[in-house]
């Protein structure tokens, strides 16, 4: 069984689909972690049952406040941390502490539209194809190795939200299929090392 945490900062739609598809499989959230104290995720984490932490940014360094994550964490047995809606860079030590555990969902077609504004850059660029990528994380913005990407082609007459509506829909049926696997193959990987 392996587990994983979720940093979130949001609404928390990808946080509670990631809880209920690993409910079917060996493996569980074991915890979230959240930089925004009034983040709807919070309520859907006491709602599903998941231990939530609340690390604020405020009045520290991102550097103190991500040793504060790094003890939290400790308490548990984490494989992965899962980033899903988290709007933090992580620093480079504390990537350098999770290396190759860190990952990412972007709702854009990475390299295309890094950063917070993915949907709209995407939404008003004209282009025909637009997606999400799922990534490792390292240490630049939305720069690490890419796992998995989705795309549909638009018809041109779509709304921003109706195209939100459909990268949303693309980012709770795919991201929890990636991360069972990884964490299958992580604990594939973890049983052959005893």
């Amino acid at each position: 069984m392996a587990e994983i945490a979720v940093f979130a900062s949001g609404n928390g739609s990808n946080f509670q689909r990631l809880v209920e598809a690993l409910r079917d499989t060996r493996h569980s959230v074991s915890s979230l972690i959240c930089d925004r104290k009034d983040a709807y995720v919070l309520e859907r984490a006491r709602l599903l049952g998941i231990p939530s932490y609340i690390v604020s940014y405020e009045g520290k360094s991102r550097e103190e406040a991500e040793r504060e994550i790094i003890s939290t964490l400790k308490e548990y047995d984490i494989s992965l941390i899962v980033l899903a809606g988290f709007m933090r860079l992580l620093s480079p030590q504390f990537v350098d502490t999770y290396p190759d555990r860190i990952i990412n969902i972007h709702p854009s077609l990475l390299p295309k539209y890094p950063g917070t504004k993915g949907i709209e850059e995407s939404y008003y660029s004209g282009d025909r194809e637009l997606g999400i990528t799922i990534h490792r994380v390292d240490y630049g913005l939305d720069t690490g190795p890419i796992l998995f990407q989705k795309s549909f082609k638009r018809t041109g007459g779509e709304s921003l939200k109706e195209i939100e509506e459909r990268i949303h829909a693309l980012e709770h049926k795919y991201y929890p299929e990636v991360i069972i696997e990884l964490l299958d193959s992580i604990e594939t990987e973890n049983s052959k090392n005893y």
